[in-house]
C-alpha cells in the first residue's frame, strides 16, 4: 500500500478507513459500508474538498471553522471515538500520522 503525500488525500483515505472499520463493527457490514455510513464518507469528502485551508488544514477538532451540519459531526464523533484508538493496532501507520497530526501545534489561521 503506498501512502499518498498530499495532506487531504492521506486525511480522506484515514477516513474511509475509519468509517469502514465503525460500520463493520457498529452496523455489521462485512466488504463495504451501508448506506448510512457511505453517506457521511461522501459528506465529509465534500467538506475535505471545500476547506478554505487547503492543504494546510488542520485536524477538523482544531479548526476554528465547523463546516460539518451538527448531526453530521456527531456521526463522526462517534467513528472517531470508535476508529481512533483502534487505528494504532490495524493501521499503524495511519494511525500514528492522524495522532501526531493531532497534536502537532497549529497554526493561526485568519477567518
Amino acid at each position: 500500500m503506498s501512502f499518498p503525500k498530499e495532506n487531504l488525500e492521506r486525511e480522506k483515505i484515514t477516513l474511509h478507513t475509519m468509517i469502514n472499520m465503525y460500520c463493520k463493527k457498529s452496523h455489521d457490514s462485512t466488504n463495504q459500508s451501508c448506506s448510512e455510513c457511505m453517506e457521511l464518507f461522501k459528506y465529509a469528502e465534500e467538506r475535505l474538498k471545500l476547506c478554505r485551508f487547503g492543504e494546510d488544514k488542520p485536524t477538523c477538532e482544531k479548526c476554528p471553522i465547523h463546516c460539518y451540519k451538527p448531526e453530521m459531526r456527531e456521526k463522526v464523533r462517534n467513528v472517531m471515538r470508535y476508529s481512533g484508538p483502534r487505528m494504532i493496532y490495524s493501521h499503524p501507520i495511519m494511525g500514528f500520522r492522524h495522532l501526531f497530526k493531532q497534536l502537532k501545534k497549529t497554526k493561526n489561521f485568519e477567518l
